[in-house]
């Protein structure tokens, strides 16, 4: 029997038009355009401005730039994985939402939240699936609307993050390409340190919750940093080795960009040039669910069929991983 891969064959991408930069930053908060490029790389974000839009717009828009490109019919889709921190709503899936909304009338649908990590796992959900032989279209969604949980007086989270999506289709491959390893890691102690502390079950919604700004995300940024920096180089050095990749086997790093030193830290560990890291954390921030389709989609040119390819992440929680992949075709 003929083994099957769990191929990318198609990507696509959404980012909003309103851009903040950090010159405009400097107006809002106490910081600078040096002290944020020298600590995080970033330079502007994008922002979904307009009122009664959520990740479930970027997410549609991001889904359908794929099905354009790729010329698929969506009705042929199987499955809808909807990687997201920030869901439209709570209990209504944003994921079923979408699906219905781009034609895939064949497909289930589900969301799927592990912070930054969320499309990396997303990614092992969907090779799964397609390795069972039993579907044949998985649409892996990565799409957040950071903007929405952020707090712009705090100047320790408005300056990291953005908004966008990005969105990858898995299918069946039989020459050997595709997903060929994951390693995927979580611990519990990260919970104090990156989190929303009200709008959950533990701490419901109240006045008092929204006077005293408990629904924005709070991020101990020293700590996380401390251990994205071990996680993301840890798992990616050793899934090179456990598949006898050397630094000439690699040919790109796809890494989430949550900041440019943590993604040198990575690359330095993994002994990667330079010019194997792709990096656009300078346009859009961190995206969190959709970095690592954005950097697909914006560097589709440079991939070939049969380039290895490590992808790392780390979130909040904490989770984290690393998968390697084998690019499946060439842009046409």
């Amino acid at each position: 029997m003929t083994t099957i891969t769990a191929a990318i064959t198609a990507v696509g991408a959404y980012v909003p038009e309103f851009v903040l930069s950090n010159q405009v930053l400097e107006t809002m908060v106490d910081t600078n355009d040096e002290w944020i490029t020298t600590r995080t790389g970033i330079k502007e974000r994008r922002l979904l401005k307009e009122k009664g839009k959520g990740t479930s717009f970027m997410a549609i828009k991001a889904a359908q730039d794929l099905i354009s490109k790729a010329n698929i019919n969506p009705e042929e889709i199987d499955l809808i994985i909807m990687a997201t921190t920030t869901p439209d709503m709570p209990v209504a899936s944003t994921g079923v939402y979408v699906a219905s909304q781009i034609g895939a009338t064949n497909a289930f649908a589900y969301d799927l939240q592990a912070a930054c990590s969320s499309f990396l796992y997303g990614m092992s959900n969907a090779a799964a699936y397609i390795q069972s032989g039993r579907y044949k279209k998985v649409l892996l969604i990565g799409a957040d609307k950071m903007s929405s949980i952020i707090d712009y007086t705090d100047r320790a989270t408005c300056i990291i993050f953005g908004d966008g999506a990005g969105a990858v289709l898995f299918e069946p491959n039989y020459e050997g390409l595709g997903l060929q390893d994951e390693l995927l890691k979580s611990d519990g102690i990260g919970r104090e340190y990156l989190k929303i502390d009200a709008g959950g079950s533990i701490l419901p919604p109240s006045i008092e919750t929204v006077e005293n700004r408990q629904h924005y995300v709070f991020q101990d940024g020293k700590t996380v940093f401390k251990y994205a920096v071990s996680g993301m180089a840890d798992v990616s050095a050793k899934i090179m080795e456990r598949n006898n990749l050397t630094k000439d086997d690699v040919n790109w790093l796809i890494a989430h960009q949550a900041n440019k030193r943590i993604i040198d830290a990575t690359a330095n560990r993994m002994e990667l040039d330079e010019e194997k890291v792709l990096v656009n954390i300078h346009r859009y921030g961190n995206t969190t669910s959709a970095t690592l389709p954005l950097l697909l989609s914006d560097f589709e040119d440079k991939l070939k069929k049969g380039d290895n390819l490590i992808f790392a992440a780390f979130g909040g929680g904490f989770t984290w991983g690393s998968i390697y992949l084998k690019w499946a075709y060439n842009k046409q």
